[in-house]
């Protein structure tokens, strides 16, 4: 007790000094600062306050009629250290931006006057390949989630491959370099005792890019093996463009710009979409690609614009277009058609851009549509699109004629249905009020628990 009455003097004494109680004044006044701007400025990657409180939640009874997930908690190296080497994953830019926001990238801008004022919020410039990050997000915040894997129905690997191989994809990396970090991982993972029951059977992971750069069967330049790798054959795969032909593979909507963070935005934006007055019949956003002889795209580009009555285009070898821009957006908004031909692969996310904006697409490949997305597009591609055979316009048909055959009844009842699809194929924003929506992400986890919750009832029989 007289050790703390000294102290308890000695601390009221040197208080009592108005210069030393300026300086504890002071540095209360500054230690708060210094930490709002500590976690302010720090990297916005996977890790969030939010997240944090939610990860103390158990799932509530009933809510998860088809089980529960593990997220495995992977060494950094898989994740998390990729974004800190943001400036490193492409060899021309840096991906720092893009991958900010847990993956929903910078705020869009120039959205005044094309959008609602109140939902400019909801805009962010989201890039096609950030479904990795954005999907490891939000599955640490799911409603059902576990942190008990003896419980859970399905096991997530929040391994970002896509984020991985993209500086292997392009220049003269070798084979062993482009299967370095995937064959890593799968080391890991094996030796996990969950793994080991079910030797992957009950495991998925999401891929942000297209199943084929996963699938190099030689030592060509293109691609990782990944996918070819014996550990992978079982375990389910959600990919933005899935290989028709693997049963394990589910194709998952490309992201877009839209990020709702409640019913509410998501209505507004829907009946906005609805009411929109549009003024050409078609457009197309695309750029044209020199290196390939008789390009399609360069086609409907010269089209669109000998029927500029008709027809708006956005020509992306001028315009960037990769992130959305006010342009593109624009033009789907003023349009009830889109033209969406195949790109590097037969998807590309300006179909999903499109449809977002409630104008109808127009395919020229089958593979484009059917095969694909089908845990997300409820009615048949030919309810809601159109399709023209891309060998007709290099005869010479006219997309126009084509499109001018549909009545205004026929336009508007695609439109609807369109516009019905657009909460399922939209990653919506988390939000503060813990709304949860049917969105893509809901609509995926799910989808991965129904099936493997039936597998293995199957295999129980």
């Amino acid at each position: 007790m007289q050790n703390f009455a000294r102290f308890t003097t000695s601390r009221r004494n040197f208080l009592d000094k108005p210069k030393n109680r300026r300086a504890w004044l002071f540095a209360g006044l500054l230690l708060p600062i210094l930490l709002l701007l500590f976690f302010t400025s720090a990297p916005k990657h996977y890790h969030s306050f939010r997240r944090l409180r939610q990860r103390l939640q158990a799932p509530q009874d009933g809510q998860c009629k088809y089980g529960t997930i593990y997220v495995y908690d992977l060494p950094p190296i898989f994740n998390e250290k990729l974004l800190d080497n943001c400036h490193d994953l492409d060899p021309w830019t840096s991906l720092c931006k893009t991958l900010s926001n847990d993956g929903f990238g910078p705020k869009a801008t120039g959205l005044d006057g094309i959008v609602p004022r109140d939902l400019t919020q909801a805009w962010y410039w989201t890039h096609m390949f950030s479904g990795e990050v954005m999907f490891h997000a939000r599955i640490s915040n799911y409603r059902c989630r576990t942190y008990d894997p003896d419980s859970a129905t399905a096991f997530y690997i929040p391994f970002y491959a896509g984020l991985a191989t993209a500086k292997y994809l392009y220049g003269n990396s070798s084979a062993s370099e482009r299967d370095s970090q995937c064959e890593s991982l799968l080391k890991w993972v094996t030796g996990q005792p969950s793994w080991k029951r079910s030797k992957g059977a009950d495991h998925f992971i999401m891929l942000g890019r297209m199943s084929w750069d996963f699938r190099r069967n030689t030592d060509e330049k293109w691609g990782s093996s990944f996918l070819l790798m014996p550990p992978m054959r079982q375990t389910l795969k959600l990919s933005i463009e899935r290989n028709p032909w693997d049963r394990s593979e589910i194709s998952v909507p490309y992201p877009t710009g839209f990020h709702p963070k409640s019913k509410a935005e998501l209505e507004s934006w829907l009946k906005f979409v609805r009411t929109r007055n549009r003024s050409k019949l078609f457009t197309y956003v695309g750029g044209r690609r020199k290196k390939i002889k008789n390009d399609f795209r360069v086609l409907l580009l010269d089209q669109c614009r000998k029927e500029a009555d008709s027809c708006k285009a956005v020509d992306c070898s001028k315009t960037p277009c990769a992130e959305g821009t006010p342009a593109v957006l624009e033009s789907f908004l003023d349009s009830n058609f889109c033209l969406q031909p195949r790109g590097d692969a037969y998807t590309r996310r300006s179909t999903f851009d499109c449809m977002l904006a409630g104008s109808i697409p127009v395919f020229f490949w089958k593979r484009s549509i059917h095969g694909q997305f089908e845990w997300f597009m409820r009615d048949d591609p030919e309810r809601f699109s159109v399709f023209i055979d891309e060998n007709k316009v290099r005869n010479g048909t006219s997309i126009k004629k084509i499109l001018q055959g549909y009545g205004i009844e026929e336009i508007q009842m695609m439109r609807e249905r369109v516009t019905n699809l657009i909460p399922t194929i939209l990653y919506a924003m988390p939000g503060d009020d813990g709304e949860n929506s049917r969105d893509a992400f809901e609509t995926a986890f799910e989808g991965v628990l129904r099936r493997l919750k039936e597998q293995k009832q199957r295999s129980q029989q």
